[in-house]
């Protein structure tokens, strides 16, 4: 497998010969070969040894560090890639304001018309009125969007559109034992939410890794304003696979009854900004068990090794080769002034 997770509590990771043990309390709990492997996911507080660092430096694995909510804390850098050529491009395009309003039209978008295609589905398999209404309502902000000129106006219609989705999400869930009243983030108040957020946060991960082996900057993107410390980038390219990706799976999970409430711990707690990640790690209000987070990336695992089809002339692939793609297509969109970028849409 490309990607690994290792999540247990308390546990280290050491180098035996040509693979990784994962240790806790003195036993091997799991043996990782380095043969095939690209990625490793680090998720909560796990050690490892000065030999394992040089082990994932010598075969350029990529080394991610989550906290055991699944939120991004650092990626260990095996080396910045050499196009030059190319980040010099995306600086000095995505800097221009007329291209950047043009590329975050383009993502903004791909992501409406994702949230339409989900409606719709479902509203058809649900005899959902309501569903579909809410598909008609976001088609005049596609419509609005292909005339909007302005950085700030397209990303107030993003809000609009991502505002009218989430008022009806809670009609596609259709199992009695989970209720959705809004989408609410740092920290998730509720197990819909938190489920929401760890995805999320997975495919950015997965955008994040692909645009570095494009050799692209993560931080410098055309919709996300640039902050400090946000891979603006990787935030605007996650767009397109929030709807078809990201809330498929919690939906599926959901109501396939894969996953009860009891499945999540929880907290009481009024309190709503917090003094770091440490002291919210401890005071959120909700959060999956354990058992329940393994379950969960293991399901994300099998969904991004699932194919999808891209037309006669490129045929099928992963998911996670899709993300990949869609990377170097921007690439080619900042180099070429005549391309246009397309974000992955979801076809019925």
């Amino acid at each position: 497998m490309e990607s690994i997770y290792v999540m247990e509590p308390g546990c280290y990771v050491r180098r035996e010969g040509s693979a990784l043990h994962v240790v806790k309390e003195g036993r091997v709990i799991d043996r990782i070969p380095a043969e095939g492997l690209k990625r490793l996911i680090l998720v909560g507080y796990v050690n490892l040894t000065g030999a394992v660092l040089d082990f994932l430096i010598h075969r350029q694995v990529e080394t991610v560090f989550m906290t055991p909510t699944g939120r991004f804390r650092a990626r260990l850098g095996i080396d910045e890639h050499r196009h030059v050529a190319l980040r010099k491009a995306q600086y000095q395009r995505l800097n221009d304001p007329g291209f950047a309003a043009r590329t975050a039209r383009a993502i903004v978008g791909g992501k409406v018309q994702n949230m339409i295609r989900l409606l719709l589905l479902r509203g058809r398999h649900y005899d959902d009125q309501t569903l579909r209404a809410a598909a008609a309502g976001l088609k005049p902000i596609v419509a609005r969007l292909e005339k909007s000129e302005d950085l700030d106006r397209i990303r107030g219609l993003e809000g609009a559109a991502t505002r009218i989705y989430f008022q009806c999400f809670g009609r596609l869930i259709r199992n009695e034992r989970f209720t959705f009243n809004g989408r609410n983030r740092r920290p998730p108040l509720d197990p819909v939410n938190a489920l929401l957020s760890f995805v999320y946060t997975l495919l950015t991960n997965e955008v994040t890794s692909a645009i570095n082996a494009c050799g692209l900057d993560p931080y410098m993107g055309a919709l996300h304003e640039i902050s400090y410390g946000r891979p603006s980038l990787a935030c605007d390219l996650v767009e397109e696979y929030r709807t078809f990706l990201g809330d498929r799976l919690v939906l599926g999970l959901i109501n396939r009854k894969v996953m009860t409430p009891d499945d999540f711990i929880y907290r009481k707690s009024s309190q709503k900004t917090y003094a770091d990640e440490e002291e919210m790690k401890v005071r959120r209000p909700v959060e999956m068990r354990p058992p329940v987070r393994r379950a969960f990336l293991s399901a994300y695992e099998q969904m991004m090794e699932r194919t999808v089809g891209r037309g006669r002339e490129l045929g099928r692939t992963t998911y996670r080769r899709l993300i990949l793609s869609q990377v170097r297509a921007f690439g080619d969109y900042l180099q070429e002034p005549e391309k246009v970028y397309s974000p992955f849409v979801w076809d019925l």
